[in-house]
């Protein structure tokens, strides 16, 4: 078989010797457990130097798959993986490799090897095509970090939920033997593609990029049921033109966890053109837009967002996002709480629509969740600027909130339209904000507040240019700038009634 011809390999050497896996015995009839024959075939292309398999058409049950260095797997038009169920199908994914204690990220950060598809060490590799990947046998479930202190390991939005509601979310580490909970696993590896495919139900994270440098990913379709993209502690990566529904979870999504064994910076990433969601899941692929589900199981509104955090023991430098839609999802959040700084980012030429928090979100907390030493992080020299954003939650003003010993730094809002339900009472405008150091960073964790187009606290150096909101009627202030230093509000213009966004 050829390459089809509607298909361009990344690596355009990897074409001069294709592998058809039926020929090393998959029959993609949607019953027979295909995965060995696939890994034959990547075997056969690894061991050749260099080369292409090709999926065609059919569906593929499959457990692990093992992608391999110089190997484009090539998902053709019509091609379905199709992750097996462990319960029902005989087989099971690979065991989750022992990577010694792991105190500081859950359980899914953690592992890579039980996966649907996954590398170790991967160098100049790819999947492309308009194929499908869809992790019917994928579990979303696995137990969470087992830092001794657990101190905002979990949204405050949880607090009321009982010890057997949580282990629901969150079954213990025995019970995961066997069972796949990622769609794509990468664990270090560089010079990767993911280009053209569709993905729904990814399992905990439909991709997880972990120690990863020089990836791409693009024109992805996912709809999933947890997190959508996740990258921890990568460099020089450019995510452009995917969709990503996640009403459960995040949908794009930078971390800088300890799961490598020290702390990493998330590096050099830009991430635009896409659009993120949280429409019911399913419903971005059927083209439905499906609105039954109103609250993620946090308890929080749905999420599907672009963020930094939570984990971010390594800290961000230099990261974009521009150009980006956001549909009936929480809004951008920039969050630092694990020691790490985060500096140099830029979020630019944003538009939401139906906005379930914060349409904007930045804080230094103080979790630590991380080993002894492990000190307050720094949030420095960010930059909001062109965003339009409406149908906005009217309990969630633009969020700036640092602390005491460590504010936010040289931020910047500048040409920013914004629209609010409205509903504030004088109750509302009344309330006095907490401080809360070390919880889980979420909007929702200071409760209402007091202001409703702009609330700042333990800001140093703020700069806000062309800044317009409307609000159908509020009892609140519009603007609280608590204990903020360096401030500069040039153009400000926010009213009760009107519209400023379409």
């Amino acid at each position: 078989m050829t390459i089809p011809s509607e298909i361009t390999l990344p690596f355009a050497g990897h074409a001069a010797q294709v592998f058809d896996v039926r020929d090393h015995g998959a029959r993609g009839d949607g019953t027979t457990i295909d995965s060995g024959a696939i890994n034959m075939a990547i075997a056969s292309a690894a061991a050749a130097g260099a080369g292409a398999v090709i999926v065609p058409a059919g569906r593929y049950l499959c457990f692990s798959i093992r992608l391999a260095s110089h190997v484009t797997l090539v998902l053709a038009k019509g091609a379905v993986i199709e992750a097996a169920d462990p319960a029902i199908h005989p087989g099971s994914y690979d065991l989750p490799e022992d990577n010694g204690e792991q105190l500081y990220q859950d359980f899914g950060h953690s592992h890579w090897h039980n996966s649907l598809i996954w590398a170790e060490d991967l160098e100049q590799a790819a999947i492309v095509g308009p194929g499908m990947i869809v992790g019917t046998g994928l579990t979303r479930d696995g137990p969470g970090a087992r830092w001794k202190q657990q101190t905002g390991e979990r949204p405050l939005s949880m607090a009321g939920m009982s010890e057997s509601e949580i282990a629901e979310l969150e079954p213990e580490a025995a019970a995961m033997q066997g069972k796949g909970n990622k769609a794509i696993a990468l664990k270090r590896g560089r010079d990767i593609v993911l280009s053209g495919f569709t993905m729904a139900m990814g399992g905990h994270f439909a991709i997880l990029a972990t120690g990863t440098r020089k990836l791409t990913i693009s024109h992805l379709a996912i709809d999933t049921d947890r997190d959508g993209i996740d990258l921890d502690c990568v460099a020089d990566v450019v995510v452009e033109h995917c969709r990503v529904n996640s009403p459960n979870d995040d949908a794009i999504v930078l971390k800088s966890s300890l799961a490598l064994g020290r702390a990493i910076p998330s590096e050099d990433v830009v991430i635009r053109h896409c659009l993120v969601s949280g429409f019911d899941m399913g419903t971005m692929l059927d083209g439905s837009f499906g609105r039954t589900q109103q609250c993620a199981p946090d308890r929080d509104r749905v999420t599907g967002r672009i963020k930094l955090g939570t984990e971010s023991n390594g800290g961000y430098r230099r990261i974009t996002i521009e150009d980006c839609r956001f549909e009936r999802s929480r809004g951008v959040a920039l969050e630092t709480v694990d020691g790490g700084i985060m500096e140099d980012v830029t979020v630019r030429r944003i538009t939401m629509r139906e906005v379930t928090t914060a349409p904007l979100f930045a804080m230094v907390g103080d979790r630590r969740r991380g080993p002894d030493g492990t000190g307050i992080g720094r949030v420095r020299r960010i930059t909001f600027e062109d965003i339009e954003a409406s149908g906005i939650d009217h309990r969630f003003p633009v969020m700036l909130s640092g602390l005491a010993d460590s504010p936010l730094e040289d931020i910047v809002l500048r040409n920013i339209l914004l629209q609010y339900e409205g509903g504030g009472t004088a109750a509302d405008a009344r309330r006095m904000v907490p401080e809360i150091r070390d919880a889980y960073p979420e909007p929702s964790m200071l409760g209402v507040l007091p202001a409703w187009a702009l609330w700042a606290r333990h800001v140093c150096g703020l700069r806000v240019e062309n800044f317009t909101a409307r609000t159908f009627s509020d009892e609140r202030t519009d603007i609280i700038l608590d204990q903020c230093e360096d401030v500069v509000i040039k153009d400000a213009d926010c009213r009760l009634g009107g519209n400023v966004a379409p």
